[in-house]
Parts: structure tokens; sequence; C-alpha cells
């Protein structure tokens, strides 16, 4: 066991409405705190508690950011791909048909940085405001 982590060894029972538990459990989802007991400890004790917040507005910057960086980590899995095969070549015909698709994969890729750019610069001037 941890040194100075203090044991808890006493319980505490409390009987709750149906009504009075279902505020208990918004209130706590509506925290940071991970387990409902630290987060009702902390209340019965008067201790502050943080409270998650999210910025609503922000929500479709961060859908397209989390879509661009699927988007990119699936271009980067298909360019190493490539390359691998590039070092695997042993036919010029071969050496062509990666080339056409590298090219493909590049313009894509290139695409994709553009938007994300655009999208970050969105956003560095939404929170600058």
């Amino acid at each position: 066991m941890e040194e100075g982590k203090e044991i808890r060894e006493k319980w505490l029972h409390v009987r709750l409405s149906s009504q009075e538990s279902a505020e208990l459990n918004k209130l706590f989802k509506a925290s940071a705190e991970r387990y409902l007991s630290d987060f009702a400890r902390k209340k019965l004790l008067g201790k502050p508690v943080l409270v998650a917040t999210r910025n609503a507005s922000q929500d479709g910057l961060i859908e397209q950011l989390a879509g661009l960086r699927t988007e990119l980590s699936r271009l980067g899995t298909n360019y190493n791909q490539a390359v691998k095969k590039l070092h695997a070549v042993s036919r010029i015909k071969d050496f062509e048909h990666w080339l056409v698709a590298y090219e493909l994969d590049r313009r894509k890729l290139l695409s994709q940085v553009e938007q994300a750019g655009l999208v970050i610069a969105d956003l560095a001037e939404q929170w600058s405001q």
C-alpha cells in the first residue's frame, strides 16, 4: 500500500428517493470526477468539485478535425505501403503503376493538408475573438 494514502474503512449508507438519485447522478455526470463515491464524498465534505465544461460551438470544428485526422492517417498508411512496394519493385511496368498510384495519393494528401490548414485557421480565428 502507498504511504500517506488514507484508508477509508468507514461506510455511510444513504437512502435517496428516485428524484434525489437522478439529481445526484445528473450532477455527477456534469462533473469531472471519475467515481460517484469520490463526487459524493467531496459534496458531503464541502470540498470543491471540478465541473466539466464543453464549448458546443466548437463541435463542428472538432468533428472536421477528427475526420481530417482519420483521412490523413489513411493517406499516410497508403504512402508507407507505396514506399515499401517501391523497394520491392522488380519490373519497370510495376514501377510505372506505382508512380501513378503515388501521384494520386500525393495529391490527396496535399489536399487534406490544405483543408486541415484552413480548419485550423478558422479555429484559431474563432478562439482569438
